[in-house]
């Protein structure tokens, strides 16, 4: 790809596209932001910096997409809380020995089963609810540039009861190796894109984001640090919970404050993965966002942190997570990656 090729790309993704700073609860197709694999969950669900064999960081970061995920299949399953299931699948093929590869994913959550009422409180039939994504994505490296990039099309349906909705999307990554320290850096802009067909009558945007990511192997020690900035497009973040406002003994009520250091924390996660090129790897994450987000007044529930282990075999591995949510409920996440060579 040549730097000609690369600007005029970057131009149609950036002025052919609606560009809205939503986060949870301000947009639809929320189930894009879950995490794709069982490793970047472990990891605090913030992966982007990677460049390895692992298929299903394609969803997260297009440009991570590259040779050594040729021919290898990802499958994964989470049963999310209560009766909602989610899962992935992906797929890469390298196109030519300059190694342009191509992926394609596909995720989709199912919510259960409802029945349904109506305004006057009368059965009326049950119904299910579900959605989805098909992602196609190619990365390239830039011509006398140590950079990456990659593109991510995507096809999103969304059905409940007799409502539907249909969009189009895009993810947008750039990804660089410094050589010298062998730091990763990568800055992704996903999920641009908008409505082909509405729910009802209005259009709803879509979770769009601009995460930075960093990652470091490092030489005198097997771990691999991670450190990853979601939610660059909204500032401030976060929200005053009603339910920590607080009273002093004369009766004054006084809002939680959130100070500058709890924002710039609510858009961090961290994450360490010992021995990764070994037969056995474990991984550990932290989400600070999480983390406050569903703190509970002076009980000790762990939200934010999340743990989980890799067994590599010959043409096979295995990941397994566990993730901390609150004291209601915690997930599971189990994935298989195959190699078809």
């Amino acid at each position: 790809m040549t730097i000609r090729h690369f600007i005029v790309l970057t131009l149609v993704f950036f002025y052919s596209n609606k560009f809205y700073t939503q986060i949870a609860g301000e947009s639809t197709y929320q189930f894009l932001n879950i995490s794709s694999s069982p490793r970047n969950l472990a990891l605090g669900g913030g992966l982007l910096s990677e460049h390895n064999d692992d298929v299903s960081q394609g969803f997260t970061n297009p440009s991570l997409i590259n040779q050594e995920m040729d021919n290898k299949i990802s499958i994964n399953y989470l049963n999310y809380f209560a009766d909602i299931s989610y899962g992935s699948l992906a797929y890469a093929y390298r196109l030519n020995n300059r190694g342009n590869t191509l992926h394609i994913g596909f995720n989709y959550i199912n919510y259960g089963d409802f029945s349904g009422y109506d305004e006057f409180g009368n059965y009326t039939n049950d119904f299910t609810g579900s959605e989805s994504s098909l992602a196609v994505g190619y990365s390239s490296s830039l011509v006398n540039l140590p950079v990456k990039v990659g593109v991510n099309f995507k096809v999103i349906s969304s059905s409940f009861e007799q409502y539907n909705s249909i969009a189009l999307a895009s993810d947008f990554g750039l990804f660089y190796n410094e050589p010298i320290n062998n730091l990763n850096i990568s800055l992704v802009f996903r999920n641009i894109g908008s409505q082909i067909k509405k729910f009802y009558e209005t259009s709803e945007s879509l979770p769009f984001e601009i995460n930075l990511g960093f990652s470091q192997k490092l030489d005198n020690a097997p771990v691999t640090w991670y450190v990853t900035f979601q939610n660059l497009e909204k500032w401030p973040i976060g929200l005053s919970n009603p339910a920590r406002i607080t009273t002093d003994l004369d009766g004054n009520i006084e809002d939680e404050k959130i100070t500058i250091v709890n924002e710039l924390l609510r858009h961090t996660i961290i994450g360490f993965e010992f021995f990764q090129e070994s037969f056995f790897n474990l991984r550990f994450g932290y989400n600070f966002r999480r983390s406050e987000e569903l703190r509970i007044i002076d009980q000790r529930n762990f939200s934010g942190i999340s743990f989980g282990f890799g067994l590599k075999f010959n043409k096979l591995t295995f990941n397994y997570c566990h993730s901390r949510f609150s004291v209601a409920e915690n997930v599971n996440f189990v994935g298989l990656q195959i190699d078809l060579n």
